[in-house]
């Protein structure tokens, strides 16, 4: 059996998620988002349901997905991504301001996929022992597929958008 056909179970730390940080210079670098307790995605199907009068059951239809992304973290001093975020929850930023692009990669396949999302706060500080910090990205704009590459063992990506042909 050849790897390609080879199943097996996809471990957790091998789906990475990389922040988008806008330097100083107004370039945006994909930073690995590191010391995550949470990052779970959530599809929020929007639903269409209706019940024709000659059927005693209800049909529901998938219309679209308002995707999302549930994250929690405590917080580590000197972390770039963290660091924006709390910028963005102290600082109560709104609209463009508070919007980044996240990209989440399969670090064995190289499948990467790109979407921007608006960083929504919720809370902080909610445990006794360590300072947290925890909120939702809401989708904010269409997926992008794409591959990501590393040249610094999955620290920091390069994302390339794919062209579309097959």
């Amino acid at each position: 059996m050849s790897d390609k056909t080879k199943k097996s179970i996809v471990a957790r730390h091998k789906k990475l998620a990389f922040f988008g940080v806008i330097g100083s210079d107004g370039t945006e670098k994909f930073l690995r988002m590191p010391k995550f307790t949470q990052l779970t995605q959530n599809k929020n199907p929007i639903e269409h349901n209706r019940q024709y009068v000659d059927e005693p059951f209800q049909e529901t239809d998938v219309i679209g997905h308002s995707p999302s992304i549930s994250y929690a973290f405590d917080l580590h001093r000197n972390c770039e991504v963290q660091q924006d975020i709390v910028n963005i929850t102290d600082n109560e930023l709104i609209a463009d301001d508070a919007v980044r692009n996240i990209v989440t990669v399969d670090v064995d396949e190289g499948t990467a996929i790109k979407r921007p999302y608006a960083v929504i706060p919720s809370s902080e500080g909610d445990n006794i022992n360590i300072y947290t910090y925890s909120g939702t990205f809401k989708c904010k704009g269409e997926k992008i597929h794409g591959t990501a590459t590393s040249t610094d063992n999955w620290q920091t990506i390069t994302f390339a958008e794919d062209s579309g042909t097959d």
